[in-house]
């Protein structure tokens, strides 16, 4: 209990002051004690307006984006009981990305674009149905379910990609950079259309956590101790849905976040859901903040999409842990 209460403050420190460190600098680099002063508007105008309006939104949707995705990786490393599983490997994310290029794509002008969310879980939803349905044979059995989510997540990433050929050229960029993974030009009305996603999927995470915990067992051990596993699989999946789904809808694509996080924090604290879900959640905060941050910063002018440094990360991870499973 010490040394998990040791590692939530020390990781909880790091990302405040990794966030601070975020605002600060940039293209226009802004003294430490100047950023609480703009943050309450009471610095100099050009610095207000940095920090208020372009950093701090931007730092914001980084930290629900992070958590969401992260929260979604633990939970399906339980569920499945298989340490690859996460939103973008067993075809959630690529559900959510169909359903968000197509309302881009499609939608009218008179649809606000504050749907997005609500579209992007959907599609994860009814991506998600299908794969359970698919792998249902007198039950659902977790390797089952992750063979059928990477078959189907490949049919969705042809369809998206479908839609960037053959659709208009201008929403087609728009949206390539956005399956690419970016938070960029993030505002409050982002903050606000993701927010409470986040907080009522991440309640209703740490409320499960018993049900997690039990899942992590085989499933007659599970039923032995009298849980209802259908029922469990499918509500921790279905909140996973909602956690990856909308973080989607805002931040895009942002690959291996949900499978990084909960590994590091399965290191820190062990597998206990109600310790492992909210470190998981500062741990993939912290990646999403740490790589937007390179992302913005280290090829100034340019700014680049924050998905293809936790790729870049992501994908040797994924690697090495084929290999380390391959070896037992």
């Amino acid at each position: 209990m010490i040394r998990s209460a040791g590692w939530f403050a020390a990781l909880s420190g790091a990302l405040i002051a990794f966030s601070v460190i975020y605002i600060a600098f940039g293209d226009m680099s802004i003294p430490v004690e100047r950023v609480v002063q703009a943050l309450f508007g009471e610095g100099l105008a050009e610095e207000t307006l940095v920090v208020r309006e372009l950093r701090a939104p931007r730092l914001v949707v980084a930290l629900l984006t992070g958590a969401s995705l992260a929260v979604a990786g633990a939970i399906l490393q339980g569920v499945f009981r298989n340490p690859l599983a996460a939103p973008d490997l067993v075809g959630i994310t690529g559900g959510a990305a169909a359903a968000a290029a197509s309302f881009l794509t499609f939608r009218s002008a008179a649809v606000s674009i504050g749907w997005l969310p609500a579209a992007a879980m959907c599609g994860a939803g009814f991506v998600s149905m299908l794969i359970y349905l698919f792998a249902w044979k007198k039950g659902v059995a977790p390797s089952r379910l992750i063979l059928v989510g990477i078959g189907i997540g490949a049919l969705t990433g042809a369809y998206t990609n479908a839609l960037l050929v053959f659709g208009n050229e201008y929403t087609a960029a728009d949206a390539y950079l956005w399956l690419t993974g970016t938070i960029y030009a993030s505002s409050w009305k982002h903050v606000l259309m993701l927010a409470p996603w986040t907080v009522v999927f991440l309640l209703l995470a740490v409320y499960q956590g018993r049900n997690m915990n039990v899942l992590a067992l085989t499933d007659d051990s599970a039923i032995s101790v009298g849980n209802n596993v259908g029922r469990s699989r499918f509500t921790l999946i279905a909140i996973s849905v909602g956690l990856a789904g909308s973080a989607v809808a805002i931040g895009g694509v942002i690959g291996f976040v949900g499978l990084i996080g909960p590994h590091i924090a399965r290191r820190l604290v062990g597998p206990g859901a109600r310790k492992l879900i909210p470190m998981a959640a500062i741990c993939g905060s912290l990646i999403v903040v740490a790589a937007d941050f390179v992302a913005r910063t280290a090829f100034l002018p340019y700014d680049l999409p924050v998905g293809v440094f936790t790729a870049g990360v992501g994908a040797p991870f994924f690697i090495y842990l084929l290999y380390r499973s391959r070896k037992r």
